[in-house]
């Protein structure tokens, strides 16, 4: 995932200063053939480009439209994927049209034609990526990520069709979004086996002889001295 910041302070959502904890994340598509995040997030940051037509949404009420969401994928200038962050992700959003401005991290993912599957892929495999990075960020799963239509079935969110409009199209469904955001996450989890114990040198062992005797009696006696100076493992060697 590549992610860039550029917070829509100038739209009245952003203005508000509402927060919230969040409880899931919403999948949203902008509904639009136009795949240049310039369209929505600005102004031009030297990546994005500049938008002609200035009707990018970092304005009070774009379009007239009480409209605000976390975060946008889609093109920079130069065609790369890219995720921009356009919100604190606390802040209470206005993308659902429902109780889920309350509860949910809402992103928009820019639609093209609906039928390059070379730009689904990078953008589907983006949101992917974003999805896996909130749900750490937040204690998160993948049972938490639903997309707007499945928030108006569940009676939080307004009647939209996205995404289920368009991922069909590329034989995935949220379905097989929420297995991937999964599959990367237990493989985030896994933990790595234990390092291999560094093996310890030998220990090595010094001798000391304080003399030989050819008198028994006196190699007896200079023992019992070694002893009772506190070497109680000392012995008598025969050569």
């Amino acid at each position: 995932m590549d992610l860039q910041k550029l917070i829509l302070a100038n739209n009245a959502c952003f203005k508000a200063g509402k927060t919230i904890i969040p409880k899931g994340i919403m999948l949203h598509s902008t509904g639009a053939n136009n795949p240049w995040l310039k369209r929505y997030v600005g102004p031009d940051d030297g990546l994005l480009g500049k938008n002609q037509y200035n009707n990018h949404w970092n304005q009070d009420k774009p379009g007239g439209r009480q409209v605000c969401v976390h975060a946008f994928i889609g093109k920079l200038a130069d065609g790369t994927i890219t995720t921009y962050q356009t919100l604190p992700w606390n802040h209470r959003g206005w993308h659902a049209g429902g109780k889920a401005n309350d509860t949910h991290i809402g992103f928009e993912i820019c639609e093209d034609g609906l039928s390059d599957s070379t730009y689904f892929n990078k953008v589907y495999r983006e949101a992917v990526e974003l999805c896996v990075y909130l749900c750490k960020l937040y204690g998160l799963t993948e049972q938490n990520i639903i997309c707007h239509n499945e928030g108006y079935k569940l009676g939080i969110a307004s009647n939209h069709a996205d995404v289920m409009h368009w991922f069909p199209k590329h034989g995935k469904s949220m379905d097989t979004f929420r297995a991937e955001v999964k599959k990367l996450l237990t493989k985030s989890e896994t933990p790595k086996p234990p390092a291999a114990p560094i093996p310890s040198e030998p220990k090595k062992l010094y001798c000391v002889q304080v003399g030989a005797y050819s008198v028994k009696a006196n190699a007896d006696a200079m023992l019992e001295k070694v002893k009772a100076a506190g070497f109680k493992d000392a012995f008598i060697k025969t050569e």
